[in-house]
């Protein structure tokens, strides 16, 4: 008779119960596996999408569409898109208008032939509660919503994303976004820092931004002469817009719900003079003004998105208004009546607007984590001037020397943008004749953009 000592017998246990402990996690994320979307081409990757719960007691869920890498996704990195506005949804914008894998056109996706999941498992999350699909059943949590809270119920959807993707626990991780995003970004990249003090959980190996939010009186106040330059506004506007009521001191008058008769003068001026006819996101963009159903096109039977559909965002809306839609990407409707863009019961801080992340920025970079600022240039409403000033004096606080100089970079045989890196961590680059959404208007450029950086290498300097 074989005698076992009690030690003995308790291992095989233990390891039965590591087995079932790691299959049961590992299937959590099969629960929200997308058989296929509604009017998909076929693909061969796999995508996921669902909630995560962020605070139990008042039922906080924040929403995510997950799509792995087109290839070996096991060897590439991690990537989470963040849209920003505050309150617009990386769902609609990021990943069905820019830099997913589908853009909708009519009643189907067509495929996009530069989309970021060819490099990177791709996640996109609807943040914060009470944005697109993301949901609470207090009410209450829609209003006085602000950075911190957002920076931290984002940290905490990812520690419990990993539970049901634990494969992706320890795999290179970069966060990207745009807009308001350059207060989302950094400021979750840095409270992953501090946990990471604590408990190794996130590998993060660098952010990117485009057209972000990072200093509010400069950001905004470079529209002006975006707005002059480009001939949008006249001589005699532009004084008044640089000399009595510049754009900062207008928006902080508008959020404390007192403005100026100088400034309601002023910005009446500008608005009149732009045009509601006038894409401020690319001034050089047509504006959608046909409905869906008027300028629906026929496909060809690949099902490839070739041009710029300046009416993507109303397609879009429709798309992910319908039942099929929402009973594929396993969502729900909670306390309104229909998905939006941007979100009509979030109450956000806007006072926030006025935080500093250009700050933020300089400790991440002193840090060690390498930081990309891009810009569409034809963006008026975050113009690349902002931010390449904000950039280069960054650098020149943190006492980094020039690594690569201004220069122009390619994309194929033609002039992709401009760029201008410092100390090997920190860099600004700019997009050709892209928009506020560069990956939209320009996506692949964007996505020559996006390689380079995930790879840590140059733009191409010639063709």
């Amino acid at each position: 008779m074989l005698c076992l000592s009690r030690e003995q017998m308790a291992l095989p246990l233990v390891l039965l119960l590591l087995f079932f402990s790691v299959r049961v996690e590992c299937n959590l994320s099969l629960f929200d596996r997308i058989v296929q979307l509604p009017g998909q081409p076929q693909v061969g990757f796999q995508q996921y999408s669902g909630y995560v719960t962020v605070d139990k007691k008042n039922q906080r869920a924040l929403f995510y569409y997950f799509a792995e890498a087109e290839t070996d996704p096991a060897s590439k990195p991690l990537v989470l898109w963040l849209n920003g506005g505050p309150g617009c949804s990386s769902l609609g914008v990021g990943a069905f208008s820019e830099n997913g894998p589908f853009r909708p056109r009519g009643q189907v996706l067509v495929k996009n032939q530069f989309s970021w999941n060819r490099e990177a498992n791709m996640l996109y999350l609807e943040t914060p509660v009470g944005v697109g699909f993301s949901y609470s059943t207090d009410t209450s949590s829609y209003a006085d919503v602000n950075d911190k809270i957002t920076a931290r119920d984002n940290l905490v959807f990812l520690q419990k994303w990993f539970i049901k993707f634990p494969q992706y626990r320890n795999r290179s991780l970069f966060l990207t976004g745009e807009s308001y995003a350059g207060h989302y970004v950094p400021q979750l990249a840095d409270l992953m820092i501090e946990f990471n003090k604590k408990q190794k959980l996130f590998n993060l190996k660098g952010i990117a931004i485009g057209n972000p939010v990072l200093e509010f009186a400069t950001d905004f106040n470079s529209r002006a002469e975006f707005f002059w330059s480009h001939g949008l506004i006249s001589d005699t506007t532009y004084k008044m817009f640089t000399s009595f009521c510049n754009y900062s001191r207008y928006v902080s008058e508008y959020y404390r719900g007192s403005v100026s008769p100088i400034c309601s003068r002023v910005m009446g001026q500008v608005s009149r003079e732009t045009s509601r006819f006038v894409d401020k996101y690319d001034v050089t963009l047509d504006v959608c003004i046909s409905s869906v159903l008027s300028q629906s096109k026929a496909l060809s039977p690949q099902q490839v998105a070739d041009n710029i559909d300046v009416c993507v965002e109303d397609e879009t809306v429709n798309y992910l208004n319908r039942l099929d839609v929402q009973m594929a990407l396993h969502a729900r409707l909670v306390g309104v009546r229909q998905w939006t863009v941007c979100s009509n019961i979030l109450d956000y801080e806007l006072l926030d607007l006025e935080i500093p992340t250009i700050h933020t920025v300089g400790r991440l970079v002193m840090a060690g984590i390498p930081v990309l600022v891009y810009s569409g240039d034809q963006d008026s409403v975050i113009p690349l001037t902002g931010s390449r000033t904000l950039v280069q004096r960054l650098a020149e606080e943190l006492k980094l020397k020039t690594s690569v100089p201004y220069r122009v970079w390619f994309e194929g045989q033609q002039v992709g943008g401009w760029t201008q890196v410092y100390g090997n961590i920190l860099s600004f680059a700019t997009i050709r004749r892209a928009s506020h959404e560069a990956p939209f208007s320009q996506p692949e450029r964007s996505f020559v953009l996006f390689k380079a950086f995930l790879q840590r290498q140059p733009l191409p300097e010639a063709f």
